[in-house]
């Protein structure tokens, strides 16, 4: 960490307006970092160094001016996921080998309307399929922090861990993340940094390669929840090639930080106390019940008790939706051709040779799901308990509850190739048991870093809202940050 690429957004920004930096030097910064720690830590699967350093000349000319957007000269790192005009977009995946779209996508174009610079394109699970970025045909990112007296390699989370690890280990200002079931608030409970996931509509998903298109929603990963709230507001907006996409006025999410929590109700779930949860979660928990309180909250019990079907739910809706979704990724029009004696070959070649083990295993859950004769028993049943998760929510927000309190993770990050997760999958999916819950109910979410475990890990907490009431996640979870403070990795790369 350099002192140029230790600035928070808030905080370049500042010195960018006041003339203090360049943003030719920041970017020349950040792209001097990355060239350093990418080998260790494969964060990005592209840079665009000179792609940032124009954007950054012509974000200093704008600010001689006296011009210049709300992040004019910020440098981002954008998850593979969000198409990017004429930069390799392949979503991690073999499949879409050489894939460079002619098109961006809204979210980022949004940022590249408000003055912000690429510095690449970041690792993710394959599709966004993953709790632990060990999917990506890229390989595995490595998270930057370690255990104490260790030098084992651990997982920055998924799917979105290329994201969570550049803005840990300082490679990026902030980054672009997508969340499923949990891809934005995992990561950066594991790598000590804030995400946020809106509210379903509240940015645009045209041009992000789609997983689960019902569950689907794009966020920041940023170092603070500052930065975080920057950040979103850029990237939410209506946008008339996404229908589900919210026409309501973007607030200035930033104008939250610092209010009052005093008299907000806090409601703390009973069924997120799950069987064989750590001691640590739990007092972690306990922690953050305690700040809120002293700020002046009033702590309420509630009820959630569809919740323990969430997770099942989940992974009946998600696959179904992603072997829809991946039905166009056929060898026929761009990525991988694995030529074959007619086309039904050339398809079955080209998606064997294409798709990963968990994104297989998913697409064929999904078709299995949507297939005559199983599709009432699975797949409508589980929209019928998204319905009751959803009016769970719902019930509790109208007994008077402003926010919801829970833990981000069921512990810190584990080891990369952990024999226990490879051997069974549905461990592996128990990751997201926190997380899912908000996306099935299309809720905003947020994790906010809250402590270390005993092996100096950090751990988060997760702070759930009605719908577009990102302000009171933003409020709330600034209270938390205050009394937690932030966390950063030592630097071992």
């Amino acid at each position: 960490m350099s002192d140029l690429t230790g600035l928070t957004i808030a905080a370049a920004r500042e010195k960018l307006r006041a003339k203090e930096i360049k943003a030719t030097e920041i970017a020349d910064a950040y792209i001097a970092a990355i060239e350093r720690a990418n080998p260790a830590i494969n964060a990005y699967v592209v840079t665009t160094p000179e792609k940032a350093r124009d954007m950054a000349k012509a974000s200093d000319a704008k600010l001689a001016k006296g011009e210049g957007g709300a992040l004019e000269g910020i440098p981002l790192g954008i998850k593979d996921l969000f198409a990017t005009e004429g930069v390799h977009t392949q979503a991690c995946s073999h499949v879409l080998d050489g894939f460079k779209p002619r098109y961006e996508s809204t979210v980022t174009a949004n940022l590249w309307a408000d003055g912000a610079v690429m510095l690449g394109k970041l690792n993710m699970d394959e599709f966004a399929m993953g709790s632990s970025n060990e999917t990506s045909h890229y390989g595995p990112v490595v998270n930057p922090w370690r255990a104490r007296g260790s030098n084992a390699d651990l997982v920055p989370g998924g799917s979105s861990g290329g994201s969570a690890a550049a803005v840990s280990a300082f490679l990026c200002a902030g980054a672009t993340a997508t969340d499923t079931g949990g891809s934005i608030r995992q990561p950066a409970a594991f790598t000590g940094t804030v995400g946020i996931k809106p509210t379903y509509g509240r940015c645009s998903r045209w041009g992000i390669a789609a997983f689960a298109s019902s569950l689907d929603q794009a966020g920041p990963i940023a170092r603070d929840v500052r930065d975080a709230a920057i950040l979103l507001r850029s990237m939410a907006s209506v946008d008339p090639k996404d229908t589900t996409s919210v026409d309501r006025p973007v607030p200035d999410y930033e104008a939250a930080l610092g209010r009052s929590v005093r008299g907000m109700k806090v409601g703390i779930p009973k069924e997120y106390r799950v069987e064989g949860m750590p001691e640590e979660i739990e007092a972690l928990w306990q922690k953050g019940i305690a700040w809120l309180k002293d700020a002046g909250a009033e702590i309420v019990d509630i009820s959630l008790p569809h919740t323990k079907y969430a997770l099942p739910a989940y992974y009946i809706v998600a696959p179904a939706e992603a072997s829809s979704n991946l039905a166009r990724y056929d060898g026929v029009r761009y990525g991988l051709r694995v030529p074959g004696k007619d086309i039904v070959e050339m398809y079955e070649n080209t998606r064997a040779a294409g798709f990963g083990r968990e994104v297989k295993r998913r697409i064929m859950i999904g078709t299995y799901v949507l297939s005559a004769g199983y599709y009432d028993a699975y797949y409508l049943q589980a929209q019928k308990v998204r319905t009751l998760i959803k009016r769970d929510f719902e019930q509790v927000f109208d007994a008077g509850v402003d926010v919801i309190l829970t833990p981000a993770t069921p512990s810190a990050a584990f080891r990369i190739a952990d024999q226990d997760m490879a051997a069974d999958p549905v461990k592996m999916y128990l990751n997201d048991i926190f997380t899912v819950t908000v996306n099935m109910a299309g809720l905003p979410g947020i994790a906010v870093p809250a402590g270390l475990d005993a092996n100096g890990l950090p751990l988060g907490l997760q702070l759930i809202g009605k719908p577009f009431e990102e302000e009171t996640l933003f409020q709330t979870g600034h209270v938390i940050e205050q009394a937690a403070g932030t966390f950063q990795p030592a630097k071992w790369w």
